[in-house]
């Protein structure tokens, strides 16, 4: 008799806080019989949801084909398996390769998503990134390092529209990204540098995009770090008085 496999959970854990991560995901690494998270990234905290008789595998040395042997061993062997992810997996979650893999091992797979340090950043900081006639666009990207960007998304193209820009795994390259960001952001535009969000250690400065470089360096931070560049973070946008079309009176509204 043919036994259908329990399918690999790809769980997004969030930003680094347990009580971040989402109600589905919580309640399957309770279940959990295998956890295979990437204890890098991920703080050991965010175990405690785990059954205490859960095999718990981290994988920060591990090469990609131990990780995937290990899932697809235990998926055969009927256990559920998770593997945790920090993050939202579809954000530079290095999941595509697992996903060719697990597909062509015919082991079936769910995608959990997670609360993205872009979301968390937000909600620090107390702003909105699409504020009415300010900036209605979020870009969230990278600059290009050891992963190569293509070149129709190269920074200061996308800098060019001057949207509230969200810029991941570019510490090591700040002073190149501050360079291109000036070619079209004036140098007094707020930037939030978002040091490890959700984690004991979380560290936010605010600053003039003309020192997001010199301040990123001098307090050293070269890791899971998160820029935010917007209009929106600009303090005297605080006492923006321009109403949502949601709230407008003269608006005919379904939702509110």
């Amino acid at each position: 008799m043919n036994i259908m496999l329990k399918p690999v959970y790809i769980v997004g854990a969030g930003p680094g806080d347990p009580d971040l991560i989402t109600v589905k995901g919580r309640n399957l690494l309770i279940k959990a019989d295998v956890i295979v998270y990437a204890n890098s990234l991920i703080p050991d905290s965010m175990l405690q949801f785990c059954r205490a008789d859960a095999e718990i595998i981290p994988t920060a040395s591990k090469s990609l084909e131990e990780i995937l042997e290990i899932m697809i061993d235990r998926v055969r062997s009927h256990k559920l398996v998770v593997r945790l992810h920090d993050g939202d997996p579809s954000l530079y979650g290095a999941i595509q390769e697992q996903i060719v893999a697990l597909t062509e091992a015919e082991i079936p797979f769910e995608i959990i998503p997670g609360v993205s340090a872009f979301q968390l950043a937000a909600a620090r900081l107390q702003t909105e990134l699409t504020v009415p006639e300010l900036v209605q666009t979020i870009i969230l990207t990278r600059i290009s390092g050891r992963t190569q960007v293509p070149e129709r998304e190269e920074l200061s193209s996308l800098a060019a529209h001057q949207a509230s820009l969200c810029l991941y795994l570019s510490a090591h390259h700040v002073e190149n990204a501050q360079a291109k960001l000036m070619e079209h952001y004036p140098s007094d535009t707020t930037v939030a540098i978002c040091y490890r969000l959700g984690q004991e250690d979380e560290k936010i400065l605010i600053v003039p995009l003309s020192d997001m470089a010199s301040i990123t360096q001098k307090e050293n931070l070269t890791r899971t770090t998160l820029f935010v560049i917007s209009a929106a973070l600009n303090k005297v946008n605080k006492n923006i008085r321009e109403r949502s079309q949601l709230y407008s009176s003269h608006y005919k509204r379904l939702f509110r």
